[in-house]
């Protein structure tokens, strides 16, 4: 149900962060985990010898041990990139070294490349404020709520440049109370459709809005 605007908070999160974002192949366009049922789908040796080892020594059925797989393994993010709707996702013409996730007919690279409110088209977004905005790259970073288990929130500030970040890593609302500074001041990004920063903010399943004071 969230998955684009998942995808576009946790890259909010991390663009918005000191150091330099790196984007993993389909990461831009909210590419999902597979999930094999079949060992012989695996082409991980660590995830194959893993298998092997907890199964042959009888600490886990098989039947466990590929749901530890399902939830585990490197090879799910590895599946090939997914550029359009036909065979293969448009990756090759040939066998591919690993299987496409069946559901590249609905996310791919052609299909989100049109789209205005794609997870592609908001990454192009952050991109290019982090060529624009001297505050997100060389900023000082602050974490404001330390034990907090569902938003994350900080600062990044540099001079008289100042951005609050504010990402929701639920599925529920929640509310969040605006530092003074903050209140009525600019969106510079979200993953919704902009709201009005007032002194308590209700934040949607998976929202993310950075605020220039």
């Amino acid at each position: 149900v969230y998955r684009e605007t998942s995808a576009k908070m946790l890259a909010t999160c991390i663009h918005m962060m000191q150091g330099t974002p790196y984007v993993y192949q389909g990461e831009e366009l909210g590419m999902t985990n597979i999930y094999f049922d079949k060992l012989e789908d695996y082409r991980d040796i660590e995830s194959i010898n893993y298998f092997e080892e907890f199964t042959e020594s009888g600490l886990m059925t098989p039947e466990h041990m590929m749901k530890c797989l399902m939830l585990r393994s490197r090879d799910n993010a590895r599946t090939p990139m997914q550029w359009n709707d036909q065979k293969n996702a448009g990756f090759t013409t040939g066998t591919p070294w690993i299987k496409v996730n069946p559901n590249y007919v609905e996310i791919n690279a052609e299909e989100e490349v049109k789209r205005a409110d794609s997870v592609f088209s908001y990454y192009k977004k952050l991109i290019a404020l982090r060529h624009q905005e001297e505050v997100i790259v060389y900023g000082h970073y602050e974490l404001l709520l330390p034990e907090s288990e569902e938003l994350y929130v900080y600062t990044r500030e540099l001079n008289e440049e100042k951005l609050l970040v504010i990402c929701n890593f639920t599925d529920k609302e929640v509310s969040y109370a605006v530092p003074d500074e903050f209140v009525g001041k600019e969106i510079l990004i979200s993953n919704y459709e902009e709201q009005e920063i007032k002194q308590e903010l209700s934040l949607k399943p998976y929202e993310a809005i950075v605020v220039r004071r």
